[in-house]
């Protein structure tokens, strides 16, 4: 009788794959959690916010030691911070 196997390479990446697309889906709804209470209730969720951004340091920080950052990555990082300044100036001067 062959015996079944519980955990090989295949079964790790879905994993990995469900985790990736779990924490997406949970940046994104925090994130438009905090623009909702901002616009439509006058609050400020930094805490919120902060949670976002640490994520994404602490995922920057770990894949870095890890050595799998490519080249291409700063030029994103800088490209995203720009346009969200210009998208934070823009607002503030829209209000």
């Amino acid at each position: 009788m062959k015996s079944q196997v519980e955990r090989d390479e295949r079964t790790v990446a879905v994993e990995k794959s469900s985790y990736y697309v779990a924490y997406i889906f949970m940046g994104f709804a925090i994130l438009l959690d905090v623009a909702y209470r901002a616009f439509k209730m006058g609050e400020s969720s930094f805490d919120l916010l902060a949670i976002v951004v640490l994520s994404g340091i602490i995922s920057a920080i770990y894949q870095a030691r890890h050595k799998v950052i490519n080249k291409g990555w700063l030029k994103t990082v800088v490209l995203a911070i720009a346009i969200s300044i210009f998208a934070g100036v823009m607002i503030i001067t829209l209000r």
